[in-house]
């Protein structure tokens, strides 16, 4: 088993208990290991400290975890950086959302305005993370959840020698979530989708053994006039059923975007409101299990679950205990999808050893899909590059070619009321 030392940069967010409970239950394959938590907020960084010690000690596993709001202290001479944070908080989160329709845009946390000023901003921090790891922990591998995982994780392998994977289960929930939308067993799902974070598509898709397509339409034909079935779900199996293949589910804010737009605006509060009313009841409950001697994590009053960020420690241990495993990656595509170049990052199966992760090759996308996704590739570049060395006119570029946006009036006037309101988070030459 492996003995490491991993900084968590967001270790005091209200999804570190739950990322330090899956770190936790596998406490078969880091036993010896310490965890630094590492955040702004010392107060919720023992608090979460407490927990994961007390869960460490009832599962006997042997953790040392230490707290510090010190960056580059915390991330000194650790084997593994897990990265996992919110610049500007659920309050930035809100600004995401909820400009962009007043410009009549669709304002969401990674896809649209909303995700391509998260990309600034997280990249911004992510500058200072990477140059600190090149210097006191160059050996570290960094495993990122930060989004917009896919642009981020471009940024770095244009601009570090740091080894870096961006993670996200979408790859994993989205067979079983078409599964549910068709009324059919979960369990009996099983897919390849290769693309981009937040923008893949199958190229194999099974269910029970048979090709899942035919039975889609099967379900379709019977699901589609069905008053019980959500928008979210009719709308994955209709596209799903259209397309031959089955989406991440965030293609729906591009095949569906006049639609999504009415309901968010006709919604009266935003996704970042409805958590933000949720946050003080976590904090609630976090000190509640904080005090007792045996922690047990409520789903219900957990920010994201009582296990998070369980694909990133799944990666973890496939390379530091040599595992020889596949996992969904975000990594620099080297030949996987034939469809984009060679630096660009995509989201693939990946071959995770001691050696490091290795996207498996797959071949061509499907034609009927693949046009929208390169377009999503080209904005990802762009913004990246915008992100990590641009100016003002870089960003408005990328911004305009994003799909969701493609006006360069409104990405100019969405960009400087945007940029305005975020101001005290991105660098001086994006603002000028």
């Amino acid at each position: 088993m492996a003995r490491i030392k991993m900084a968590y940069v967001g270790g005091g967010s209200t999804r570190a208990p739950g990322t330090v409970a899956s770190f936790i239950e596998q406490s078969e394959n880091f036993q010896g290991s310490e965890i630094v938590l590492i955040d702004l907020n010392a107060e919720r960084l023992e608090l979460v400290k407490t927990i994961a010690s007390k869960m460490a000690r009832n599962k006997g596993m042997d953790l040392t975890i230490t707290t510090t709001t010190d960056r580059r202290a915390g991330l000194t001479d650790c084997d593994a950086v897990l990265t996992s944070f919110r610049p500007g908080g659920f309050e930035a989160r809100y600004l995401d959302e909820s400009i962009p329709l007043k410009h009549g845009l669709i304002g969401q946390e990674t896809q649209g305005p909303g995700g391509f000023f998260m990309a600034l901003r997280s990249i911004n921090v992510m500058q200072g993370i990477v140059r600190e790891m090149e210097q006191v922990c160059p050996r570290a591998r960094l495993f990122n959840y930060t989004n917009p995982v896919n642009i981020v994780a471009e940024a770095i392998t244009h601009h570090s020698s740091i080894p870096c994977v961006s993670l996200c289960e979408g790859p994993l929930y989205t067979p079983p979530q078409v599964a549910v939308a068709a009324g059919l067993d979960p369990s009996k799902a099983d897919a390849t989708l290769i693309g981009l974070n937040h923008g893949s598509w199958s190229i194999r898709q099974a269910y029970d053994g048979q090709d899942m397509i035919p039975v889609l339409r099967d379900a379709w034909e019977r699901r589609k006039d069905d008053p019980a079935l959500s928008s979210h779900d009719r709308r994955v199996l209709e596209l799903a059923v259209n397309m031959d293949s089955l989406p991440n589910d965030y293609f729906l804010y591009y095949y569906y975007k006049d639609e999504i737009l009415a309901e968010l605006k006709a919604k009266p509060t935003t996704r970042s409101q409805d958590i933000m009313a949720s946050v003080p009841d976590y904090w609630t409950h976090y000190r509640e299990q904080a005090a007792k001697d045996a922690p047990v994590l409520d789903p219900k009053r957990s920010r994201g679950g009582i296990n998070e960020l369980e694909l990133a420690l799944d990666v973890m241990d496939a390379v530091f205990n040599d595992r020889k495993e596949v996992w969904p990656v975000n990594v620099p595509n080297r030949g996987a999808i034939a469809d984009f170049p060679d630096d660009l990052v995509v989201e693939v199966p990946g071959f995770v050893d001691k050696s490091g992760v290795f996207p498996v090759t797959q071949g061509h996308m499907p034609q009927q899909v693949v046009g929208l996704v390169k377009m999503l590739g080209e904005y990802q570049a762009l913004t990246a590059e915008a992100a990590w060395s641009g100016t003002r006119i870089d960003a408005i570029r990328a911004l305009a070619t994003n799909p969701l946006v493609m006006s360069l009036r409104k990405a100019t006037d969405l960009y400087d009321e945007m940029a305005a309101a975020h101001s005290q988070y991105l660098p001086e030459r994006l603002l000028a």
